[in-house]
């Protein structure tokens, strides 16, 4: 028998599966499945990136209800308070002014998360009420606390979904970083 005659015929089977003597071209049927495999894959890609999107503009929309008040607080009533009493949701007490224009008020309200009963905080009054931030570095970064869960939130999905590892982690990281500065700076 000569050694040539086993891949002569395996190159004619598949020549009457519908494939060429070089094996390039697909039956009808094969390119079908493939095509519809491709589409079924770009919307996974699709969808899951427009979730993950959802998700990190969600964060963003979370922190910015207070993240302008304690970043720019140029032309602000800024002052102090000092925390006298605290409640399950937030802590009060009184504001004492540092900034001309800004009055002095016996009661403000502030976030019992950001703070401690018995200590004194740099604030900045939120326009439209007796609520009060804290601002600095702290505060800034209880402000876009939202947002480092909202990476973690997407890493998942960006992970499972995307099947993108190294950006799920950079997510992750980020995320991470961003509530344990927040955690500690408190």
């Amino acid at each position: 028998m000569i050694p040539a005659m086993p891949a002569a015929a395996a190159t004619a089977r598949r020549s009457r599966r519908g494939r060429t003597a070089t094996g390039k071209g697909r039956p009808p049927r094969e390119a079908a499945r493939s095509a519809s495999v491709a589409a079924l894959r770009f919307g996974r890609a699709a969808s899951m990136g427009a979730v993950a999107v959802l998700i990190l503009i969600a964060g963003v929309w979370a922190s910015w209800s207070t993240a302008p008040y304690v970043m720019l607080t140029k032309g602000r009533e800024r002052g102090t308070v000092e925390v006298t009493a605290c409640a399950r949701d937030a802590c009060s007490g009184p504001y004492t002014p540092r900034t001309p224009g800004s009055a002095a008020r016996a009661r403000v309200e502030i976030d019992s998360a950001a703070v401690r009963k018995g200590r004194t905080y740099d604030v900045v009054v939120k326009p439209g009420g007796g609520e009060v931030l804290r601002t600095g570095p702290a505060g800034i970064l209880y402000a876009w606390a939202p947002l480092g869960g909202a990476l973690l939130l997407a890493s998942v999905v960006v992970a499972g979904g995307l099947r993108r590892t190294r950006a799920a982690w950079v997510l992750a990281g980020a995320g991470v970083a961003l509530l344990t500065g927040a955690f500690l700076a408190l």
